[in-house]
């Protein structure tokens, strides 16, 4: 799908990807509420995103979307902007005008992503639940990432905020804990505690705690306390 509020921009990107076989445009707008409704109904696997459009902003549209983001190459005329906005991040972006070489080294970059996707969603048992393989977008501040949930080893409770853990980053999120829980595929993440969501697969070691719970030890030395309650279903999950 195509993003952007210049008519002749969206017609010339269409006309770039007449050459790729593999590329079908199922929609584009010009309008960020519009491009909403329309990515929650056609599902695209990739977004060429504009980044300043009236109204909203590409950035704003990702955040407002429910569910897992889809691939993006961001389109803009604003290269500073740009670098700045995402330079922990590992999306791609394109100058307009759109040269086609560049185009195609984005096209190649993803395609991979998207096959395995589409391979992680086929398999999961949970349709309505994110997959390990799905992408989240973030944004704390003027910062923003995309961020395969297997990258994501902790979710921590503060307030209405939740801080997520992933490489050496820490953003604070405006969600809440129980609306993520319900999103999370549970045979990857857990529901240590109030508090907190582990991502199993970073699990390295598991102690006994106080009062008949247990002590998580993450694969990156943090220690997350589960509760007794939840200390005995994580037991039963993790036992032959």
């Amino acid at each position: 799908m195509i993003v952007d509020d210049e008519r002749l921009a969206r017609q010339e990107i269409k006309r770039l990807l007449e050459s790729f076989s593999e590329i079908e445009v199922i929609a584009e707008s010009g309008v960020v509420d519009e491009a909403l409704d329309i990515i929650e109904k056609e599902k695209p696997d990739l977004l060429l995103l504009d980044i300043q459009m009236p109204g909203k902003t590409g950035f704003e549209l990702l955040d407002e979307l429910n569910g897992p983001t889809p691939e993006v190459i961001f389109i803009t005329a604003y290269d500073e902007y740009a670098l700045q906005a995402f330079e922990v991040n590992a999306l791609d972006y394109l100058m307009k005008p759109v040269d086609e070489n560049r185009l195609r080294d984005s096209i190649l970059k993803v395609s991979k992503r998207v096959d395995d996707r589409r391979e992680s969603r086929r398999v999961s048992d949970e349709a309505e639940t994110l997959s390990i393989k799905d992408q989240v977008f973030l944004k704390d501040g003027d910062k923003c990432w995309f961020v395969e949930l297997s990258k994501v080893r902790l979710f921590e409770s503060e307030g209405n905020y939740v801080r997520v853990y992933f490489d050496d980053q820490r953003p604070l999120i405006l969600k809440s804990l129980n609306g993520l829980t319900e999103r999370l595929n549970e045979k990857y993440f857990f529901r240590a505690s109030r508090k907190h969501i582990v991502n199993l697969k970073w699990i390295d070691k598991v102690e006994t705690w106080f009062n008949g719970g247990l002590l998580v030890i993450l694969k990156d030395g943090t220690k997350v306390e589960v509760s007794r309650r939840q200390s005995v279903r994580l037991k039963e999950m993790m036992a032959l």
